[in-house]
């Protein structure tokens, strides 16, 4: 699929030009912000763009307040600025990471872990193994962000939103920004999307898919005694089971806990309404999920107050600024990953960046159609059935970090994206800390398809 031209060229354009710069990013969520602080940190001038009024993206806004899917087995896979992350986050006591000799699998440590997260969801077992994985503070990932930005000297502009990409003869330009000053024209060498709908991608006539998956507005809650809703789950299962059944069912869905624990005392995070049959990408569907999620959250707040010990004294702290959409548009790029590839552990000889047990090559990161222009993030090249394995936050981050050293490498080299070696993206992974995948597991499958520019 493609996206009707919204395209300007540089010799139509009319808003003011406002900043010249290496690398732009648009879209200042957890992969935009990785990808900016490294691409900047590689020696790049870098712009981020962001729509709203504080970096982080779903992290913050969309208040999906657990970093995990970045293990395999004991194996931490997923490294450089997650990590960097859950360090300041810990430093400032608004992160909590369960200790190495805490990570295992016992009635004990689910007791002590489970209520905040922390645990390896694909596992079957019960109870399910305590692992490396993060609960947080979203105004500490806002605090840490615009650390990471401010420190690595990136020119950072809120309250911008996209409007169109400047394209000149199938080369990405630079891009367009509605602003309460009007429209303000960003011109780069390099351009990456990771507005987490391939906002600037579509636009600029690349193809895609369109589907969608479960979309869920988060809400945090005050006042709970934990020690007590905890004691009295432990102590009277039947019934608490009885009562959290009936609290998902209220809510429209739910994961299998709908309340957790987070580094604020009495504070709860509800990583719920789940709900389907709404778009995205259509402000009308998004509207009626934003007043659809908020009847389910006050219904089912009025009844566990009434009805789940520890819960009496709950009060509404927020509701997430941004509704958390997991799938939109999907970029069909030079390699399009499969669920066969999430699921065999398929390793690409072009790997650049790794999820759990899993790798993207760098084609996936390519529009076909566009060239300086890069991807990373939710949106990134895949089916839907694959993406819905393969887009954590973690996982985004290592394939913003991928697309910041690839941006900085051409323009350093003078070639194009498509050019960039991904044997040079893997070293430049490594020297921030990253791990790129370039080394696979045992447990992987081998691909045999050529690599871009071999």
């Amino acid at each position: 699929m493609q996206q009707l031209d919204l395209r300007t060229t540089t010799e139509d354009l009319k808003a003011p030009v406002v900043s010249r710069s290496n690398v732009l990013v648009v879209g200042g969520g957890p992969a935009g912000v990785a990808a900016a602080v490294t691409a900047a940190r590689s020696g790049a001038s870098v712009t981020l763009l962001e729509r709203y009024s504080a970096l982080g993206g779903l992290a913050s806004g969309g208040m999906v307040l657990v970093l995990d899917d970045m293990i395999n087995g004991q194996e931490i896979t997923v490294t450089g600025i997650v990590s960097e992350y859950v360090e300041r986050l810990e430093r400032i006591g608004l992160a909590v990471v369960p200790p190495a000799g805490d990570r295992h699998a016992s009635t004990d440590m689910w007791n002590k872990w489970g209520r905040f997260g922390t645990f390896d969801f694909h596992t079957h077992t019960t109870p399910k193994p305590i692992c490396y994985a993060a609960a947080f503070d979203p105004d500490g990932w806002k605090r840490v962000s615009n650390d990471l930005v401010r420190e690595a000297g990136v020119n950072l502009r809120l309250h911008s939103w996209f409007s169109r990409p400047i394209v000149d003869d199938g080369v990405v330009k630079g891009a367009i920004c509605e602003t309460k000053s009007g429209p303000q024209a960003f011109m780069a060498d390099v351009v990456i999307d990771t507005t987490g709908d391939i906002d600037v991608a579509s636009r600029a006539g690349a193809s895609y898919a369109h589907d969608s998956y479960l979309t869920t507005l988060v809400f945090r809650l005050g006042g709970v005694d934990t020690r007590a809703a905890e004691e009295f789950e432990q102590e009277n299962p039947r019934e608490a089971r009885a009562i959290n059944r009936k609290v998902k069912r209220l809510l429209g869905g739910a994961w299998e806990l709908w309340w957790l624990k987070t580094p604020i005392e009495g504070v709860v995070w509800c990583n719920a309404p789940h709900m389907t049959g709404y778009d995205g990408v259509d402000p009308a569907d998004m509207t009626a999920a934003e007043f659809a999620a908020r009847d389910h959250i006050t219904e089912a707040v009025d009844y566990v107050r009434e009805n789940l010990p520890g819960f009496e004294r709950a009060y509404m702290v927020d509701v997430a600024p941004q509704m958390g959409v997991r799938q939109t548009r999907l970029l069909q790029g030079e390699y399009v990953m499969t669920k066969d590839d999430v699921t065999t552990r398929r390793h690409f000889a072009d790997t650049v960046a790794r999820g759990r047990d899993y790798y993207y090559p760098y084609r996936s990161l390519l529009p076909r159609e566009v060239d300086q222009l890069l991807v990373a993030g939710r949106h990134y090249s895949a089916t839907p059935e694959a993406q819905k394995m393969s887009r954590e936050i973690p996982p985004c981050m290592a394939m913003g970090q991928a697309v910041g050293v690839a941006a900085a490498l051409a323009v350093e080299q003078g070639i194009t994206v498509r050019d960039v070696s991904p044997l040079d993206i893997q070293s430049g992974m490594r020297r921030h800390h990253a791990d790129p995948g370039d080394i696979p597991s045992q447990n992987a499958s081998i691909d045999a398809k050529e690599t871009v520019g071999a």
